[in-house]
């Protein structure tokens, strides 16, 4: 009896381990014969993450171009992008930032030559850019640049602009960053005005030249921080002229030169021995009165912004 009872539950269970093969097997066919081929299982495909695009929108501040107001159609810019780390922003390197030396072209708005995006949806980055745009920065502490020793001619007066921007710790948005840009360079602006000996007729009919002298041409620019070092031989600059004042851009120095400013009336060299220091995003206006009687320049120079102080000086 009990041989016949363990050869019925061999039985049983064999008849069970049947049944458990056969509802594998069609788990198995149902889960393939669901596949869009008939051979593979269908995978959900994960969605795809939205990409935003960055866009700019870089100003100038007033009477940093030539134009006074804004940037020209073919301008070109040089553009970083340094990711945030939580609250902390990056550091800017020469290459590995999330977007390295960019170009982006003025023509109304501003186009990238490449398009870049945000990495993500959260996380905010630090802009800089700079102007003109160079194709090879080796260095983004310590990036050449030169200033024209003849800026005579607007083309020239135009290649010796340097301008710069930051925008820190911007969320990503579909709207473009908006970034001011600021002249890193000084300018000086020179104008002769007649004094005893001379009346405004008569300097009209002279001919006239203008030279600031002792000036170092090279700058060393930092592009983390805008900061700018004087390199190079000192040299004479003449200025762009228009109509009765001259205007120069100059690397930020201090100058010390026996003819700082020179003015040539009709062959006759008038010279002012003064030192001047030019500081960063600086304008200064030099008023030269010539003076026949003395046989020098009354020099008046000013700040951007008037601040009430005469640096006069006599030249002979």
């Amino acid at each position: 009896m009990w041989k016949n009872i363990s050869e019925h539950m061999k039985a049983r269970a064999s008849v069970k381990l049947t049944e458990c093969t056969v509802l594998l097997g069609a788990l198995v066919f149902s889960a393939c014969s669901s596949s869009s081929d008939g051979n593979e299982p269908v995978i959900p495909t994960p969605p795809e993450v939205e990409q935003i695009p960055i866009r700019l929108s870089v100003s100038t501040e007033t009477a940093t171009r030539v134009t006074d107001t804004a940037f020209e159609s073919g301008d070109k810019i040089g553009v970083y992008v340094v990711n945030c780390k939580g609250s902390e922003s990056g550091i800017l390197q020469n290459s590995g930032n999330h977007a390295d030396n960019v170009s982006f072209t003025y023509n109304g708005l501003w186009n990238p030559a490449t398009p870049i995006y945000w990495q993500d949806k959260v996380t905010p980055a630090d802009f800089y850019i700079y102007y003109p745009y160079t194709a090879a920065v080796t260095d983004v502490l310590a990036h050449p640049f030169s200033i024209k020793a003849d800026q005579s001619t607007m083309d020239n007066y135009k290649a010796s602009e340097f301008l710069y921007g930051t925008s820190t710790h911007v969320d990503p948005t579909e709207e473009a960053v908006v970034i001011k840009a600021v002249h890193l360079l000084s300018c000086a602006v020179i104008k002769v005005v007649p004094g005893n000996g001379f009346t405004a007729e008569s300097l009209a009919a002279s001919t006239v030249a203008v030279k600031l002298n002792g000036c170092k041409g090279d700058a060393s620019i930092n592009l983390r921080n805008g900061s700018v070092v004087a390199t190079g031989n000192v040299s004479a600059i003449t200025p762009l002229k228009e109509e009765t004042q001259y205007r120069a851009i100059v690397v930020p120095q201090t100058v010390s030169a026996d003819n700082f400013i020179t003015v040539t009336v009709n062959g006759r060299d008038f010279n002012l021995k003064k030192e001047f220091t030019f500081a960063s995003k600086k304008r200064y206006t030099f008023t030269v009165t010539l003076n026949k009687t003395s046989n020098g320049i009354n020099v008046g120079i000013t700040d951007w912004a008037d601040d009430g102080t005469d640096e006069g000086g006599t030249a002979e």
